[in-house]
């Protein structure tokens, strides 16, 4: 330590040879700037003030390699927690895919009932249409007779009205009977 610090002194006393008066001397100030360096040294190394800064800056590294561990666990623990939602998230949107098609195969299936189903009511209704046509028009031709016969027969009632007497009257009514009678008998 000595020779260290006697060849510090007399690298760092090189310029100051250049002062005037003897280096060694307590009336020159840059040795006596050169003992408090060496004196501020001694005390720094006698209190291991180095020993004690590089346990600082070893805890400081130590401090700052456990954040970094950290870190890295959480950057590792956040990628699986994105992995994982993003696994969720396709079979979410793969599910919803397959229940569209689900649904659009359903509903297609549904339209293709409920055409089914229109094409019967409406073949029902043209059928009942139809027999209600059926059904008017053959109670309209009963109409038709039934006024028909009550015009004929009333037209031939007038006629034989006026073209009977008593007696062709009553020569009808017994031939009305005799072939009444022969039916039946």
């Amino acid at each position: 330590m000595r020779k260290l610090a006697t060849l510090f002194a007399l690298t760092a006393a090189s310029p100051a040879l250049a002062a005037s008066g003897p280096f060694f001397s307590l009336h020159n100030t840059n040795f006596i700037v050169l003992l408090a360096f060496i004196l501020f040294i001694a005390v720094l190394f006698y209190f291991k003030v180095p020993g004690m800064i590089g346990g600082m800056l070893d805890k400081r590294s130590e401090g700052i390699k456990s954040d970094l561990d950290e870190a890295r666990a959480l950057r590792e623990e956040a990628q699986a927690v994105l992995a994982s939602y993003e696994r969720k998230q396709q079979e979410v949107q793969e599910q919803a895919d397959r229940i569209v098609a689900q649904a659009k195969e359903e509903a297609g299936i549904f339209a293709e009932q409920a055409k089914v189903e229109l094409e019967k009511s409406i073949e029902r209704r043209l059928l009942s249409a139809k027999d209600q046509i059926a059904s008017a028009e053959a109670s309209a031709v009963k109409d038709v007779r039934d006024a028909a016969i009550g015009i004929a027969v009333g037209a031939a009632n007038d006629v034989i009205a006026k073209k009977m007497t008593a007696a062709s009257g009553n020569k009808l009514i017994d031939a009305a009977i005799a072939e009444v009678d022969a039916k039946l008998h």
